[in-house]
């Protein structure tokens, strides 16, 4: 029996899961400790200057309470610190510990890898194709109606 085809929201989850997929194997295969991919999402939407909880949660696209969870398992890692906000003195900010700085270095130095692997696969056409399509602005979410 043949498989549906699938629609481009299962398509493009797809795509993620590859990469994380490659992004946590790679990491672990060069000693690096093993993380989840919503540990990993806490670094990719980190400001240099430390963001708040609340704030990740919301670029990550999860709950607070996740957020936090992820963030308290890296800051007991040792690869993020919880520190004052200077802008706000009830408030506090999540940021890279020197240790987090060298692992997010090599994270990124691994995807970069990761997607000459996948231009080698699909070709770079595709992968350049793909990633201006992504970075278009695609403006606000439509409110359509199916007859």
């Amino acid at each position: 029996m043949s498989e549906p085809a699938r629609n481009l929201p299962q398509l493009l989850v797809q795509a993620k899961r590859w990469f994380e997929d490659a992004l946590l194997a790679g990491m672990q295969a060069a000693g690096e400790r093993p993380v989840t991919a919503a540990q990993a999402g806490v670094f990719a939407t980190l400001d240099d200057e430390g963001t708040s909880i609340s704030e990740l949660a919301r670029r990550i696209g999860v709950t607070r309470q996740t957020a936090h969870q992820a963030v308290h398992s890296l800051i007991g890692m040792g690869l993020l610190e919880q520190v004052p906000d200077p802008a706000s003195g009830r408030s506090s900010l999540i940021r890279t510990t020197d240790e987090g700085t060298r692992v997010h270095q090599r994270a990124l130095a691994t995807i970069a890898v990761i997607e000459g692997v996948l231009a080698e696969r699909i070709g770079t056409p595709a992968v350049t194709a793909l990633r201006e399509a992504l970075a278009e602005s695609w403006g606000e979410p439509p409110l359509v109606e199916v007859p």
